[in-house]
């Protein structure tokens, strides 16, 4: 526009609020996940898991299917008697989902952040009202939204139906099944969404980044396991991210016999994190030197 002519005027309209803003991410980026016809058929698939786990919650309740196989009703619900509680969960809602929301982050975590970082693009976003943290949190969203779907969300929905079901004695007997679902899953998330925003960041391409995170959790639990062996000590398993989770995981739900105590876990995932933290904010930059 020449100068001379003096018609440009400044935007006069109503400002974006800046919590609002960081709902631009997700706004695209969905559109670019839920393209592939193969994620969403392996979300479909994750979702008819939980829907299997519902329905053999309601097998000992419906008499009909007693009456089918010809199956006295009080000897199937004496043989689900007491099945249904925090190790059942455990093992078949917990450890399934989670082993399915690492694959969603492997699939989606580095689409999220790679495509940015090879084309420069940051320069863009923190040119405009955005800062470090809300590129972050928007990003996170995405992969937040996904992998709820397919853990705390019907896991909460699984212990409100068999509440249903048993009544309130279950629950009230219960509660630290809902309660670890819950923090469980989130504490899995955060997780997964630090290390493959970190990993995305630093590697530029898809590939290598997907591969980067299998070997990040994979090969530090195979590197754990051979250091235990050698030493002849459990110590070795704090570097193994995903066996520290699992700790954190017994304690919430009160099973099992945890490898290390749950601090060390608990020092061990902090730690974790915060290294991921600091990659993030050491690479997400509105500039970048090349030398």
């Amino acid at each position: 526009m020449a100068v001379y002519e003096r018609s440009y005027r400044g935007y006069s309209g109503e400002l974006t609020k800046p919590r609002a803003r960081v709902m631009i991410f997700p706004r695209y980026a969905f559109e670019d996940v839920l393209r592939s016809k193969f994620f969403l058929t392996f979300l479909v698939l994750c979702l008819v898991w939980s829907f299997g786990l519902a329905c053999i919650l309601y097998v000992p309740h419906n008499l009909g299917f007693a009456k089918a196989f010809r199956i006295d009703p009080e000897q199937l619900t004496a043989f689900f008697a007491g099945v249904f509680d925090a190790d059942w969960f455990f093992n078949w809602f917990m450890v399934p989902t989670g082993a399915m929301a690492l694959l969603i982050t492997i699939i989606v975590g580095p689409v999220l952040v790679t495509s940015d970082m090879r084309n420069n693009g940051l320069a863009l976003y923190f040119a405009r009202p955005l800062t470090r943290t809300d590129y972050t949190l928007g990003k996170s969203l995405v992969l937040v939204s996904l992998l709820s779907v397919v853990t705390w969300m019907p896991g909460l929905l699984l212990f409100l139906f068999q509440t249903y079901l048993e009544g309130l004695s279950w629950a009230r007997a219960n509660w630290r099944v809902g309660f670890g679902i819950f923090v469980g899953a989130w504490i899995w998330m955060v997780v997964l969404c630090l290390i493959s925003l970190a990993l995305s960041a630093h590697v530029k391409w898809r590939p290598v980044a997907r591969i980067s995170l299998i070997v990040v959790f994979f090969v530090a639990a195979a590197l754990a396991n051979t250091v235990n062996w050698i030493f002849e000590t459990h110590w070795g398993s704090v570097i193994d991210i995903g066996g520290m989770i699992r700790v954190i995981w017994d304690e919430l739900f009160g099973i099992g016999e945890a490898s290390v105590p749950l601090w060390a876990a608990v020092i061990a995932t902090l730690g974790f994190c915060a290294m991921c933290v600091g990659l993030l904010a050491r690479k997400l930059r509105p500039y970048e030197v090349v030398r």
